[in-house]
Parts: C-alpha cells; structure tokens; sequence
C-alpha cells in the first residue's frame, strides 16, 4: 500500500491483506540502510489473525520516495505522522535495530495512545566502529559484509536458514546492496550520534516488549538493561543461540514473543 507524509510517497507492505484501520493496527520499523521485506514472516501471520499491518519502508528506503532522513528524532517524529495518518484506534510499534530507536522516539511522543511497543535489537546506544563508518559513508561495498558478519550470530554463518537453498547472510547482504546511495551512512550515523534512549524510555506508558539475541554483537543483551528499567511495564525476551538480526535468524521464536507481548 502507498500514502502519503509531508508531501512523500510512503510505501507499506500490509501482509497480502487489505488494510483495514478498524482493526488493531501493528507497525513495523526496519534497522539501517533496509527495508519492510525484513519482517515477511511476522508482518503475514498479525495481517491473517486480526489485525492490520504497516511494515513501512522509511523515507528513502525501499519504496518509500527521499530523502532520507538524518537523526532518530526526526524519524520518529514522521513515524508519529505516519501513525496518525493510519486513522486506527488501536496502535502497537515494532521496531528492529535502528527501527527500534525511531520506534521508542515515537512511543515517548505518543505516550498512553500506543497500544504497545517492542523493541528487538536495542541497546542504550549502538555505537558503530570508526572503519564501519567511514565504510558506510563512502558506500565501500566492505560495509556490507561487515555489517552482515557482525550481524548475524555464528550459527548463521553457517546455514540456519529455514527455507532450503536459501542463503542468509547472501540475502542481508544483497538488501543492503540494494540502499540507495548515502542511505546506510546517514542511518550508521544517525545509530550512532543517538543519545536519547534512557530519556525516551522513561516517557513511554504502554506495555512494552524487548527482544534480545544471546549472542547478539553489535547491541549485547546487557546493553538492553538500563532501557528496561526505564520503562514502567516491560517483559523480556532471551532468544538463545541469536545475533542481532533477530527476526531473520529466529523468525518463528520471534513471532511468538510477538504474539504474547502484543496482546
């Protein structure tokens, strides 16, 4: 599905069904330099069993028209334009990575009218390494396999993949082949400038869910502890033998921790 924020195209993946704002509604938020085809597994089953579904493609990601946008706060801020634009009564954020940032940012805004919100990935910041930056920023091709290395958990590198044939460090790759140039610098940047996830947490008043992988490198389960204590409901989920690319590596462990954390 397209609409339109300030102006801009917005592109929407609705899990192969017709949106309906009169169902609850459940956005979902990709991490830096990807897009909504992240969250295929998820975003299907909540489109089939009641709801309805955003998985949104950020502006200048994916099918979403630019230009990208440059801080955290500047992208919340337009996915609370993008919520009230939905028209539903009834909203719950999920946010990966980067996402899960843009995601928090705007549960801080909205306060008391999300239904929920869960948070994969995330850590009280997400500093990236020098070298990654400045691949990033030069859109040297070496970023992506550092960033598909770092990424995926061990287990990954070696197979995983549910889907027979399939590669899946290949296909992480290939997504962050296919940003735009200058895409996942800015998003490497904005990560890692970021600062304002204790304080954004403290403001967020629905029940909220935080996912971790066990052997997550680039945010690790402990950098997941001060946000928790900030919020006012939070449950946590370990999913074992998991890098940061949580729901592509455990599709099915993350879809139920989703099931019972959005209810």
């Amino acid at each position: 599905m397209k609409f339109s924020v300030d102006g801009k195209s917005v592109f929407a993946a609705s899990g192969g069904k017709t949106f309906d704002p009169a169902l609850p509604l459940v956005i979902f938020v990709h991490g830096a330099g990807m897009d909504h085809t992240v969250w295929a597994l998820q975003t299907r089953w909540f489109a089939w069993h009641d709801h309805s579904v955003m998985a949104i493609d950020l502006p200048g990601h994916g099918k979403s028209e630019g230009p990208s946008l440059n801080t955290i706060e500047e992208m919340g801020a337009w996915l609370v334009k993008v919520i009230k634009e939905s028209k539903a009564n009834s909203v719950s954020l999920v946010g990966h990575s980067m996402g899960s940032y843009v995601c928090l940012a705007a549960a801080a805004e909205m306060g008391a009218s999300l239904s929920g919100l869960a948070l994969l990935g995330i850590g009280v910041e997400m500093p990236v390494h020098p070298d990654l930056l400045a691949a990033t920023e030069s859109n040297d091709p070496r970023a992506w396999d550092l960033i598909v290395s770092w990424g995926f958990g061990a287990s990954a590198h070696f197979g995983l993949n549910t889907a027979p044939g399939l590669w899946m460090q290949g296909g992480g790759r290939s997504l962050l082949a296919r940003s735009p140039e200058g895409v996942l610098g800015k998003d490497m940047v904005a990560c890692d400038s970021y600062k304002g996830a204790l304080q954004a947490a403290g403001k967020v008043e629905c029940p909220t869910l935080i996912v971790i992988g066990s052997r997550d490198q680039m945010t690790p389960p402990k950098s997941a502890i001060p946000i928790a204590k900030k919020l006012k409901s939070v449950t946590e989920v370990m999913i074992s033998d998991c890098g940061h690319m949580i729901m592509i590596e455990k599709p099915d462990q993350t879809l139920d921790a989703l099931i019972s954390g959005l209810k």
